[in-house]
């Protein structure tokens, strides 16, 4: 039988994804631990959460990817992905574009924090081929709404 979890720590969480072959490095801001690792050139932090019983010890961490913005993102970016996925959520932080996912540890084996981790893999690898195609969306879009407009404009002059 497997021994449920009920807390972890940053050297549980650093193991766990060491295990599955993510390089992490652990960084302490102002007494706040987190960790720092990728996934197929993409960057991610876990952020921990509400502490256990225990010193050190987390009842719940995040899954966070937050990607820079250049530029003017497409309207309702996140307000789609939120209500056509599940899971993780997208939100606008000042020039952030931020991907987060919460895992709650509570009673829980090791196999679930490692399908966790197979779940927020899949979704970074969906959030980036989603930004490339609401981006290429958007912008055939912008060029058919365009493209009526230069047309009504071109009748008017005749």
């Amino acid at each position: 039988m497997n021994a449920l979890i009920n807390h972890v720590t940053a050297q549980s969480l650093t193991e766990l994804l060491q295990e599955a072959g993510y390089r992490v490095n652990q960084t302490d801001q102002n007494g706040i631990v987190q960790l720092l690792s990728a996934s197929q050139g993409i960057g991610f932090a876990v952020r921990f959460g509400n502490p256990a019983t225990e010193q050190g010890a987390y009842v719940d961490f995040t899954y966070s990817c937050a990607l820079r913005v250049q530029g003017q993102l497409p309207e309702g970016l996140a307000q789609v992905w939120n209500a056509s996925r599940r899971f993780a959520r997208l939100s606008l932080q000042g020039e952030f574009l931020l991907m987060e996912m919460d895992v709650v540890v509570a009673g829980v084996a090791a196999t679930h924090l490692r399908s966790q981790l197979e779940l927020w893999d899949r979704l970074l690898q969906e959030f980036i081929v989603y930004l490339r195609e609401y981006s290429q969306n958007a912008a055939q879009l912008q060029a058919q709404s365009a493209a009526p407009a230069v047309a009504e404009e071109e009748v008017a002059t005749l």
